[in-house]
């Protein structure tokens, strides 16, 4: 079937990276407003938002406020409802003051809507720009409104996004004593579905609390397909800046389970790495501070650090189309700290406590590979069931 790409150069030639760039061809369903608009008159609406649910250049909620749907309550997730909450802090209620409507968060010990939360709501309306990785926890969100749509029989309306990270599948895939918000499903690091067939999966393959099951509706993009390298319009988190950042977020992700750091609390988050002992070939020195509202508390904060820019090598992951676990590899042989090398956090973004033991064990990158296929294999034949948007095996037949 046709593509329909528009050939742009999005990235400088520094970077080593020319996307088909279709943000004009590809719509987002917030933008398929009469598809949904008209389900949503005389209904008392919940929004799940952030600052990345834009209909063009107006945010999704004001648009419908402008078209006089009833939308009773917002919901916020990690980093809040405008996006300016930093990584991991606490983010309290509120009252939108564009609006006047209330904003309930959905994040620290308030993860799920409760029934008073719920109550005087027919339709729930989520979006919310994804990036398509496990630990990155908008799915644990939509995973949790989904339960309590379905206990309150609440209708769940999922207004989708394309992934970015869409074009491939890869990494371990969580086991479940291991599940937690950064990881809340059997699914691998890379899952390769938009946050809409995300949902059409969970629902369908029972993975809600106890089984049940939403009314769930999905209002899909147009002319998208899984081979679409889609640039995001809108920064998705604080410390996702780029999208060589949004490239790059599963592979170095796994850091965060170490001693490493990943430029928090600097200019280039996800794109470079350092730790406060020189390695060899160590290229760049940085220091970690505090920045309000993106990280208020990095780690190694202040601390003179030594590693690697990696941002050239995110075109690598586009067209090798799999995580690069050779920098995880490197810097635990160069430290030389043995098991103090990781922190508990290392399992729960994983998935598992396989890698960890694999990497101490000094098997090679390809080993590593080798043991993930099985588990991937299994999951991409659940994950063929839900798709919506045309995947690359289809486009090269």
């Amino acid at each position: 079937m046709r593509i329909i790409l528009v050939i742009l150069l999005f990235f400088s030639t520094l970077t080593g990276i020319t996307q088909n760039q279709t943000n004009a061809a590809v719509l987002p369903g917030a933008y398929q407003t009469g598809d949904y608009l008209p389900q949503l008159r005389g209904k008392r609406v919940a929004v799940v938002a952030n600052h990345t649910s834009f209909v063009g250049n107006i945010h999704l909620v004001d648009t419908l406020v402008s078209r006089n749907v009833n939308v009773v309550k917002i919901f916020g997730p990690e980093h809040g409802f405008r996006g300016s909450a930093a990584d991991g802090a606490t983010v309290a209620n509120e009252t939108d003051p564009k609006t006047g409507i209330p904003v309930i968060s959905l994040y620290g010990n308030h993860k799920k809507p409760t029934p008073s939360d719920l109550k005087n709501v027919d339709v729930v309306l989520f979006d919310i720009q994804d990036v398509g990785v496990r630990f990155y926890t908008y799915i644990s969100t939509l995973a949790y409104v989904m339960e309590a749509c379905a206990e309150n029989r609440v209708d769940l309306m999922v207004l989708d996004r394309p992934n970015p990270n869409g074009f491939y599948v890869d990494g371990p895939v969580l086991k479940k004593q291991y599940a937690s918000f950064v990881g809340i499903h059997e699914v691998p690091i890379v899952y390769g579905m938009t946050i809409g067939e995300y949902a059409f999966m969970v629902n369908g393959e029972g993975w809600l609390a106890g089984g049940v099951k939403c009314n769930l509706q999905v209002i899909s993009c147009k002319n998208y397909t899984h081979p679409t390298l889609y640039s995001l319009p809108i920064n998705p988190s604080p410390n996702l800046r780029s999208m060589e950042a949004v490239y790059l977020y599963p592979s170095l992700c796994l850091f965060e389970g170490t001693v490493v750091s990943v430029g928090r609390g600097t200019d280039k988050p996800f794109r470079q790495i350092g730790y406060t002992r020189k390695v060899d070939s160590a290229q760049i020195e940085f220091t970690p501070r505090s920045l309000k509202g993106i990280s208020d508390n990095p780690p190694l904060k202040d601390q003179r650090c030594y590693g690697f820019d990696v941002t050239a090598k995110a075109g690598e992951i586009v067209s090798r189309k799999q995580l690069q676990l050779h920098w995880l590899l490197y810097m635990y042989r160069q430290l030389k700290m043995g098991e103090s090398f990781f922190i508990p956090y290392f399992e729960k973004l994983s998935g598992t406590d396989q890698l960890r033991q694999q990497i101490i064990q000094g098997c090679t990158e390809a080993q590593i590979r080798e043991s993930w296929q099985e588990d991937l294999t299994r999951f991409k034949k659940i994950r063929k069931k839900y798709l919506i948007y045309e995947d690359v095996e289809e486009l090269n037949r």
